[in-house]
């Protein structure tokens, strides 16, 4: 997980209808998250060759704020970069999530481990110079733990919906569980992408510099349920 400040001006053209920016410290972050699914079930089925697959993002937060004063903290997708087309086409009929199928390579541990060192994601795509390989990554070091309240890493991996803006201008909701996860800093953060091409030219300058943080995150079972439109 690479995290960026961003402008909120930079952000604001994505926020889905119903909700706005959740903010850390009064700042606008984004992320660029490397991750595997492993087992993976659609509504319960598993799918052939399909059930084991990386995937990078990039993401944003926002809060939604009900009538009884339940604060639901969210995500939303800027992009998001699978290896499979057919993965890629479900996520965008059922969800309208910006999903890409590329070719994509990783470095990740086989098994959990306390000290999975170097953790990397690639794509290959064509940008405006030739076809090349891309990649996100870092190093985990030191020893990890579950973060504690109001810490930027519990703010970046603790948000359990998702928003989604739909084609016709509304607003689709689903939620997300999983338990807390240990968290490990990351050193040696490595963005290497044209940002332009992949993610618009908006978030060129938030993105070229080193990002603010960058974790390694141990994962677990998620759980991802049937969205619902907001009234």
């Amino acid at each position: 997980m690479l995290n960026y400040e961003v402008p909120p001006d930079t952000l604001a053209p994505f926020v889905p209808r119903g909700t706005s920016l959740d903010l850390w410290q009064g700042r606008a972050l984004a992320s660029v998250v490397g991750f595997r699914f492993l087992g993976t079930r659609v509504v319960g089925v598993p799918i052939p060759f399909h059930r084991n697959f990386d995937e990078v993002n990039l993401r944003f937060y926002v809060r939604r704020e009900l009538p009884d004063g339940e604060v639901r903290r969210a995500v939303v997708f800027v992009r998001e970069l699978v290896p499979k087309a057919l993965i890629a086409w479900t996520a965008r009929a059922l969800y309208n999530e910006p999903y890409r199928a590329l070719p994509m390579r990783s470095e990740t541990p086989s098994a959990p481990t306390d000290a999975p060192g170097l953790v990397r994601y690639g794509w290959r795509r064509r940008t405006s110079a030739a076809v090349s390989w891309e990649h996100v990554g870092t190093r985990a070091v030191g020893d990890a733990t579950v973060p504690a309240a109001g810490t930027e890493a519990q703010f970046i991996t603790e948000h359990y919906w998702g928003y989604t803006r739909q084609r016709d201008g509304s607003t689709i909701e689903y939620e997300v569980r999983h338990p807390g996860w240990r968290v490990w800093a990351g050193e040696d953060a490595e963005l290497r992408v044209d940002v332009a091409t992949l993610y618009g030219p908006a978030f060129v300058e938030a993105l070229r510099g080193t990002p603010r943080s960058a974790f390694v995150a141990e994962g677990s079972a998620v759980s991802v349920y049937w969205p619902t439109h907001l009234r």
